[in-house]
């Protein structure tokens, strides 16, 4: 195994350059024999206290370490910038690619035989993940958990009842004081949103593809079977650092079909999408924009999780968790797709049990026949865009209606309570240029408040579209990611307020009445995009984005550069 293990491209030299490489560590209390062929796992910790979904990582590294230690491998933690969902501006989103650089530097310039990728909160999931498969070595991932379920005046909420507390406060039938109480009830424990959000879709995601241990993505971050997971998995990178299991071992076309079918049952985020292609790119597995949809049409929703359904990640827990769901699958997945522990799919849910059928149905009863990711196509969405039909409305899934648009965010947040503004509940709401260029970053504005005089009226749906994304808490008939976005001129920027959209998901469509020759009429008079930035990471990131439906990762990013280091300068 020794000649095997990169790190001793560093500690197993002799003379000035081992001297170095060892010295400095060593200045750490660390003695000779720790350098003595032991595999060097690196713990890479999105620890901050501006990621509260993060904070209690301290303590869940030092539960990874000891499983480290216990397998006789050599752990280092390290940190690299943490993206913090509810905190950060203008975006996590932006950082995304900008975190995945960080951890692919990271690992591959330092003296790693594998990596412990812990994330929780959205963004630091895909991000991670992303940076580890570009370099390739064995790596597991260590989830933070959801937090535990709120509790308010005798109910229970979690990150899905802000978009509820918003609208009944905008009413006035919701005082500031209450929402304050509302706010310490609902974020009541350490880790993510309770709800099948973001946070929760990539933990589950994770599981699905088999970057972790089963139980991964469900055990409440406070809950000590979730430190006891962390040391399993530090005992278990150091087995596959000795079996040279390496990520594009574990992520196979397989893998990810099971992940998108896994997702449509437990009613994922649709910013699942956009991280799972950008995934798919960066390890080379080919994979489209119309593969969610194809491989999720036959597949029913399960879980009754909010904001799809009435539970919480804690009850989906204690009902079973996600291999529970993912054995009620088992005529659809791939289950002889190998996973981390080196066991496949099937040998992992197989002996899973579900112990609330409230909370994760039986397949030939589902909690709802309709669920995963639509894509939706058209002369308003050339390259695509996605809907979540499970979180939707029913009586809006095919509907025709006169937009009302809005330029940008700043429009939207300027006009969207004036009285004078010529909306129904028939018109359909168009926010342009939230997109990965045109914001930049992608924010997570698509599911757009209502004006008022619609919600007194006691409507709490309409169908809204924009080229940015929503958060995976959302909810309602929101037509999001359409591409190409409206700063690169797509026919999306050319929708003007009048025009009648048509959305027909059934039929997979998304159309706006408008003859070829007034298209090109408005082309024409068509400004062209002004970037937000002409300088540092913003303005790279402007130039190098790639549209939502490529997964919106840097065109120079895709693929793997691998786990060498081509100079040394010792």
């Amino acid at each position: 195994m020794e000649s095997k293990l990169r790190s001793r491209n560093w500690f197993g030299k002799t003379g000035k350059d081992g001297f170095i490489y060892r010295a400095w560590m060593k200045n750490q209390g660390i003695p000779s024999y720790e350098f003595e062929g032991k595999p060097v796992i690196g713990i890479c910790n999105t620890w901050s206290e501006l990621t509260p979904c993060n904070a209690h990582f301290r303590e869940l590294a030092e539960s990874v370490k000891r499983g480290i230690l216990e397998a006789g491998g050599f752990p280092v933690e390290f940190p690299v910038m943490s993206l913090g969902e509810t905190l950060i501006k203008p975006t996590a989103m932006l950082y995304r690619n900008l975190v995945s650089m960080d951890v692919e530097e990271s690992i591959r310039a330092n003296p790693m035989d594998g990596v412990v990728l812990m994330c929780g909160c959205d963004k630091t999931t895909p991000a991670l993940i992303m940076g580890a498969c570009s370099v390739n070595i064995p790596s597991i991932v260590v989830s933070g958990g959801p937090m535990l379920t709120g509790k308010y005046k005798g109910n229970d909420i979690g990150t899905s009842d802000i978009w509820r507390f918003s609208e009944e406060f905008r009413m006035g039938k919701m005082t500031q004081d209450e929402m304050t109480v509302a706010e310490a009830c609902m974020a009541r424990s350490r880790g993510h949103c309770a709800v099948m959000g973001t946070a929760s879709s990539m933990a589950s995601m994770v599981e699905a593809l088999g970057l972790s241990l089963p139980e991964n993505a469900a055990i409440p971050a406070a809950d000590s079977r979730r430190k006891v997971l962390a040391q399993l998995s530090g005992q278990r990178i150091v087995g596959m650092v000795k079996e040279n299991l390496r990520l594009s071992d574990i992520l196979t076309r397989k893998a990810f079909e099971n992940a998108i079918m896994v997702n449509a049952a437990i009613g994922g985020s649709t910013n699942f999408v956009i991280h799972l292609l950008a995934i798919a790119a960066r390890i080379g597995v080919p994979l489209k924009l119309e593969d969610f949809d194809v491989l999720s049409a036959s597949i029913p929703l399960l879980a009754n999780i909010q904001p799809s359904g009435k539970y919480f990640m804690e009850d989906m827990y204690y009902a079973g968790g996600l291999p529970a769901v993912m054995k009620e699958l088992d005529g659809y997945l791939h289950g002889d797709a190998i996973t981390s522990n080196g066991r496949t799919t099937k040998e992992n849910y197989a002996d899973a049990a579900c112990y609330n059928r409230d909370v994760i149905a039986d397949i030939k009863s589902p909690f709802n026949k309709t669920s995963g990711i639509v894509v939706l196509k058209g002369n308003l969405a050339e390259g695509g865009a996605v809907i979540k039909p499970s979180a939707a409305s029913s009586h809006l899934m095919k509907h025709s209606g006169k937009a009302i648009v809005f330029d940008n965010i700043e429009d939207y947040k300027k006009r969207i309570d004036d009285p004078g503004l010529e909306v129904d509940e028939t018109s359909v709401l168009v926010l342009k240029n939230v997109g990965p260029k045109g914001y930049p970053g992608m924010p997570e504005v698509g599911n757009m408040g209502l004006p008022k005089k619609i919600l007194a009226k006691g409507i709490t749906d309409m169908v809204r579209i924009s080229d940015g994304r929503m958060s995976g808490t959302g909810f309602g008939t929101v037509v999001l990611h359409v591409s190409p976005e409206a700063a690169v001129g797509g026919n999306f920027s050319l929708v003007e307020t009048g025009d009648i959209i048509h959305l027909d998901v059934y039929s997979r469509a998304l159309r706006f009445d408008i003859s070829d020759e007034e298209l090109e009429r408005r082309r024409k008079k068509q400004k062209s995009f002004s970037p937000a930035a002409d300088r540092g990471y913003v303005n790279l990131y402007i130039r190098h984005v790639e549209q939502a439906s490529m997964g919106a990762d840097f065109d120079f990013l895709k693929g793997m550069s691998g786990s060498e280091v081509t100079r040394d300068s010792h």
